[in-house]
Order: structure tokens, then C-alpha cells, then sequence
């Protein structure tokens, strides 16, 4: 089985990565990050997931981006609840995925992987900027310049995105077909003091739409 490191958040997202990853044949790698997330709760089902997939291995890398702030995920700012608008919103973390994504590359220097998963989605969506065909595209041109692995020709970096142009509900539809356990996921990024979601945040919003749409009733923890 090929390595590959996979991106992994604890949302329903990522986990539904890893378990493509997994069917597709590679021995899945796992990296979740500690950036002082509002919702960290994420990180002790991003380890269920892991566990409950198989994967060959599970890390957590600590950062913090509180110290950049500019985001309602690493701020005092509250996280809006009036529901899913046109720009990009408050809960977008200031280079967010080039950080974490920058850490999933040298992860698989380590390991001697070449295929790297995120679970970035360009149709249901809060609208980052980061989680786009162009970014995502532009950082593997980067992986392929910036590592002693590419330039001396041991292999070429692929980052793989393949819910990038999928719904919400067709992502829920081939998760659960994968054995996906939903329940086991956080999406909401203001959960309270026992993890529970909140209901109302955009993400929220996405998961509950998504869920509807797929025909299946909504998984929470």
C-alpha cells in the first residue's frame, strides 16, 4: 500500500477523505492540527476517526494562530448565526490551509508519501478563499519546488481534493456508503462546553442541508 497523509480535522469533511483514501488503496498517514481552534473538541474525533478507519498512523501537531487572530475561530469575535451569506465570512482563519497544508507537506517528506488529502470544497461552502481549485492547485506547483524529495526527482507531490466539487449531500451519500460514522464528526464551530453543536452557525447550516437533502437522518455526537 502507498502512503498518503491525509488532512484530518474531525468534520464530516475530512473524515469522509479518509475513508476515499482508504478505498482507494493507501495506507493513510493522519495529521490534525491544534491552532487554538474554538471548536478543538474536533481533535478527539479527528483520533476516533483515525481509529475507526484503520489509519496507519495519527498525529497532532500544535500551532497556535491565536497569536494572528482575525477570525472568529481564533478570536474573542463571536461566530455568526444569521445563516450562510454571499461573502467570505468571519470564521475564515487567515491562511488557514497553507499553514496546515505546509505541515501535511513536510509530513510526507517523513514518510515518504507523494499524495497528500484535504477535504476542500468548492460547492457547499463558506466561501474561503482557501479551499478553491486555484489555491489548491498553486500549492501543489509549490510542493513540487519546495521539497528535497521533488527536486531531486524521488517523486512528484499530488494533492488530492476529491470532494472539491460535490455537495454536501452527494459527500454524506458516498460517506455513508463507505462506512463512514457520521456521528463520530463535529462541523459546528461554536460548540458548547460538552462538545454539542450549536444548530445555527454556517457550518451547521451546511451539515443539516446536506443531511436533509441526502435522504439521512443527521448524525451528532
Amino acid at each position: 500500500m502507498k502512503p498518503a497523509v491525509i488532512l484530518l480535522s474531525g468534520g464530516l469533511d475530512s473524515a469522509t477523505v479518509l475513508a476515499v483514501a482508504r478505498r482507494d488503496g493507501f495506507a493513510c498517514h493522519c495529521l490534525s492540527v491544534d491552532y487554538g481552534q474554538r471548536h478543538r473538541v474536533e481533535l478527539e474525533l479527528a483520533a476516533k476517526q483515525a481509529k475507526l478507519q484503520g489509519a496507519a498512523e495519527h498525529r497532532v501537531v500544535q500551532i497556535d494562530l491565536r497569536a494572528i487572530g482575525g477570525s472568529a475561530l481564533t478570536a474573542d469575535i463571536a461566530v455568526p448565526k444569521s445563516g450562510v451569506g454571499a461573502d467570505i465570512p468571519i470564521t475564515y482563519v487567515p491562511a488557514r490551509n497553507t499553514v496546515l497544508l505546509a505541515l501535511c507537506l513536510g509530513y510526507s517528506e517523513t514518510v515518504e508519501a507523494f499524495d497528500l488529502f484535504i477535504g476542500a470544497n468548492a460547492v457547499d461552502y463558506s466561501g474561503y478563499p482557501d479551499c478553491r481549485p486555484e489555491f489548491l492547485s498553486a500549492f501543489e506547483s509549490l510542493a513540487n519546488v519546495a521539497t528535497k524529495a521533488a527536486v531531486e526527482g524521488q517523486g512528484r507531490y499530488r494533492l488530492h481534493a476529491p470532494l472539491l466539487h460535490m455537495t454536501k449531500a452527494e459527500i454524506i451519500r458516498l460517506g455513508t456508503s463507505l462506512g463512514v460514522e457520521y456521528v463520530w464528526t463535529l462541523s459546528c464551530y461554536d460548540p458548547d462546553a460538552h462538545g454539542r453543536a450549536c444548530g445555527e452557525c454556517d457550518s451547521c447550516r451546511l451539515r443539516t442541508k446536506g443531511f436533509r437533502e441526502a435522504g439521512i437522518s443527521e448524525a451528532t455526537v
